[in-house]
C-alpha cells in the first residue's frame, strides 16, 4: 500500500509502507545502503570507528582563527617561533647599534674654503680695544682702551673698531666699505659660510665694526652735526719727531702717545658709506630685530646727515686726502641709497638711487680710466650691479625700469671688460688683471672684481639666464666664473713666483709683512716709539704670524720684495682684505647659488595693492 504526497521539489513524493520488524531493520543495518552512503563528520567518525582502546585517548585540540582552523600544538608552536625571531632581530639591532661606526670621512675642503678660513682671521688680528676671549690671535692683547676719552675735545669713548693696516689708524671711510662687503657677502652666501662653520665668525666680525660706528655719532638722535672720520693721527710732516702711529713703530697693546680724535661737519661720502654699513648690517641680523632696528635707525641718520651737509670728508689738506682721499660723493649716495632702501622698504631711497642726474654725476654715462673699478673710494660699479640684481629677481617697472635697465646694460659692458679676450685693462704675463693700470697695490682691486663677477654669475644662474652679450658675441657665465676663479688661484699661488700672497696659505708666503703687531715679539719688553725700529729695519722674518693677511701684491712685472719697510708690496689693508673674503666664499664649494630671497626681507611687493570691495549692493 502506498500513499502520495506532495514533493516540495515539484514531482510526486511516494511514502511507501514498510512491514519490517525492528528486528530485521537491527540484523539488515550493516547493510543499509543509505546509511553508508552519508558522509559523516570528523567527530561522528572518531566515535563509530574508535576501536576498544582508543576510547580513553586524549582528543586533539585547534584553534579556530576564523577563516582558519589549525591544530593548537602547531598555533603555539608557531607564535613561539615568531616571538623568539623578533626578540633575536632586536637583540642583533642593538648589538649593532652599540658597535661605533665608521663613517666615510667628508671630503676635504677645496683651497678657496681653506683660505677663506685664514683670511677671516686677519680681522682678528686687526681689532682694536678689549678683546673677546676668542679671538685666537695670541700676540694680541687689548690695546688704545683710552680712544676718545683722552681726547678732551671728544671726552667720550671710542674704544673698539679695527685699525686699517700696519698701523694704529682708524679711518671709518675704508673700514665702512669693508664692512658692507662683508655684510654683502654674508647676505649672498650665509648657507656657504654655514657649511663651512665660519658663519659666527664672520657675523661677529660685522657687528664689532658695526657697534664701533655706533659709538662714532649720535645714533640714537634722529639729526646730527657731526661724525668721527678718524681715531690716531698718520701723517708725518718731513722732519717732525712728533709721536703718532706712523712716526712710531710699536706694538698696538704698547701705544702711550695721544690718539686725537678728528670729526667732520660736512662728509657726505663718509656719512653715506658708514649708514651703507649699518643697512647691510641690519640685513645680516634681521635674526635680532632690536639689534637690526638700531642698526637702520643710525643707518637712516647718517644717510640723512650725508644729504643734508654736503661735503668731500677728504677736503682740506687731512690725513685722510694722504691716505684715503676720496674722489666725490655721488657714488656713494647710489651706493647708499641701494642699501637704504633694501634695508628698509622706503621707496624714496629707490627714487634716489635711480634718479638720472645722480647716475650722471656719479660718472654712470661716461667712461674714464677707472670705469668699472670697484674700490674703497668708487661704489658705482657695485652699485649697478646690486641695482641689476632688483631688476633680475624683482623687475619693480615703472619708473625704475629706464635706469635700471640701464644699470644692468652697464654692468653687462664691465663684466666684458673683465675678460682677457678685451683690452679694457693689460694684464701682467702670470695673467693677473691690472685694474689700477700698473700702479702699486694691486690686488685689493681684482679681489673686489672677482667677487662681482662670481657674484653677477650666479645672478644670472638664478635668473635662468645661460650668459650674457659682449656686442654680437655671447658668453657662457663659466667664463666669468673662469676669470674669477683664474685671478683668486694667482693670489693663492699660481703666480709666476709660484708665491701665495695671503700669510699663512701654502708653504712659500711673504714673511716680513708691514705690520707693527706682528713684527714685534710679545715677550714682556716695553718697545717705545723708537725702540720697535729695530724690528722695522731688520730683515729676520716677523715673529708672529699674521694669518690670512693679503699683503698689497706684485708689481705689474709680476716681481715681489718681501721688504718690510717698503708697504706697496707687503702692507695687508681692512679694505683689500674684506675684497678677499667676498671673493673667496663666492668661489668656495662645489655648488653655486646665491640666497635669493633675504636681501629683499624688508622690501615691500612691487605691485600696487588691490582696490578695496566694492560697497554692498542695496536695492
Amino acid at each position: 500500500m502506498s500513499m502520495y504526497g506532495r514533493d516540495p521539489w515539484g514531482g510526486p513524493l511516494e511514502i511507501c509502507h514498510d512491514s519490517a520488524t525492528d528486528d530485521d531493520r537491527s540484523r539488515n543495518l550493516d547493510l543499509d545502503r543509505g546509511a553508508l552512503s552519508r558522509t559523516l563528520d570528523e567527530t561522528q567518525q572518531s566515535w563509530l570507528l574508535a576501536g576498544p582502546g582508543d576510547q580513553g585517548r586524549k582528543k586533539k585540540k585547534y584553534v579556530d582563527l576564523g577563516c582558519l582552523v589549525v591544530s593548537r600544538k602547531h598555533f603555539v608552536w608557531t607564535v613561539g617561533v615568531l616571538l623568539a625571531a623578533g626578540m633575536f632581530a632586536g637583540l642583533v639591532a642593538g648589538i649593532a647599534k652599540a658597535i661605533p661606526r665608521h663613517h666615510r670621512p667628508p671630503p676635504p675642503p677645496d683651497d678657496f674654503t681653506v683660505a677663506l678660513r685664514k683670511a677671516l682671521m686677519f680681522f682678528n688680528a686687526q681689532k682694536s680695544g678689549k678683546l673677546p676671549k676668542h679671538n685666537n690671535v695670541p700676540w694680541r692683547g687689548n690695546s688704545c682702551l683710552k680712544d676718545g676719552l683722552s681726547d678732551p675735545a671728544v671726552r667720550r669713548s671710542l674704544v673698539g673698531g679695527y685699525f686699517d693696516a700696519g698701523d694704529a689708524v682708524k679711518f671709518n671711510f675704508p673700514a665702512a666699505f669693508s664692512m658692507t662687503l662683508l655684510s654683502w657677502s654674508v647676505i649672498e652666501y650665509s648657507a656657504k659660510y654655514e657649511a663651512v662653520g665660519e658663519l659666527g665668525h664672520i657675523r661677529d666680525t660685522i657687528k664689532w665694526g658695526a657697534d664701533y660706528f655706533l659709538k662714532t655719532f649720535n645714533s640714537t638722535a634722529d639729526t646730527i652735526d657731526r661724525v668721527v672720520m678718524q681715531v690716531g693721527s698718520g701723517a708725518t710732516s718731513p722732519g717732525s719727531t712728533q709721536p703718532n702711529d706712523h712716526y712710531c713703530w710699536m706694538r698696538p697693546e704698547d701705544i702711550d702717545y695721544p690718539r686725537p680724535v678728528v670729526e667732520c661737519h660736512a662728509c657726505s661720502d663718509l656719512a653715506a658709506e658708514m649708514a651703507a654699513a649699518l643697512a647691510a648690517a641690519s640685513i645680516v641680523f634681521k635674526d635680532n630685530k632690536a639689534y637690526s632696528q638700531k642698526l637702520v635707525h643710525g643707518a637712516t641718520t647718517l644717510f640723512k646727515f650725508a644729504r643734508q651737509n654736503r661735503g668731500r670728508y677728504s677736503a682740506g689738506g687731512s690725513d685722510a686726502a694722504k691716505f684715503y682721499n676720496s674722489t666725490s660723493y655721488w657714488d656713494e649716495f647710489v651706493w647708499g641709497g641701494s642699501w637704504m632702501y633694501l634695508a628698509t622698504g622706503n621707496s624714496s631711497y629707490l627714487q634716489l638711487a635711480t634718479h638720472p642726474k645722480l647716475a650722471k654725476h656719479a660718472g654712470a654715462y661716461w667712461g674714464g680710466p677707472d670705469y668699472g673699478v670697484f674700490s674703497w673710494d668708487n661704489k658705482l660699479t657695485g652699485a649697478q650691479v646690486l641695482l641689476s640684481r632688483l631688476r633680475l629677481f624683482l623687475s619693480p617697472g615703472y619708473p625704475y625700469e629706464e635706469i635700471l635697465r640701464t644699470f644692468h646694460n652697464q654692468t653687462s659692458i664691465i663684466m666684458c671688460s673683465y675678460l682677457p679676450m678685451f683690452n679694457s685693462f693689460n694684464r701682467t704675463k702670470g695673467g693677473l688683471i691690472q685694474l689700477n693700470h700698473g700702479k702699486a697695490q694691486p690686488l685689493q682691486y681684482v679681489v673686489n672684481a672677482a667677487f662681482l663677477a662670481s657674484l653677477y654669475s650666479d645672478y644670472l644662474e638664478a635668473a635662468d639666464t645661460p650668459g650674457w652679450y659682449c656686442g654680437p658675441h655671447f658668453y657662457p657665465i663659466e667664463t666669468l666664473r673662469n676669470f674669477a676663479r683664474t685671478q683668486i688661484e694667482y693670489i693663492l699661488g699660481k703666480n709666476p713666483l709660484k708665491m701665495s700672497f695671503v700669510v699663512g696659505y701654502g708653504k712659500h708666503y711673504p714673511k716680513r709683512v708691514h705690520h707693527r703687531g706682528a713684527s714685534i715679539p710679545k715677550n714682556g719688553v716695553h718697545y717705545g716709539c723708537k725702540g720697535g725700529w729695530k724690528w722695522r729695519e731688520t730683515k729676520k722674518p716677523n715673529p708672529n704670524i699674521i694669518v690670512g693677511a693679503m699683503v698689497a701684491g706684485p708689481d705689474h712685472h709680476d716681481g715681489f720684495k718681501d721688504v718690510r719697510r717698503n708697504y706697496n708690496y707687503t702692507e695687508a689693508t681692512l679694505a683689500g682684505n674684506a675684497g678677499l673674503v667676498a671673493a673667496l666664499v663666492a668661489l668656495s664649494g662645489e655648488g653655486h647659488g646665491v640666497d635669493k630671497n633675504t636681501m629683499f626681507s624688508a622690501v615691500p611687493p612691487m605691485f600696487p595693492s588691490p582696490p578695496p570691495p566694492p560697497a554692498p549692493w542695496k536695492p
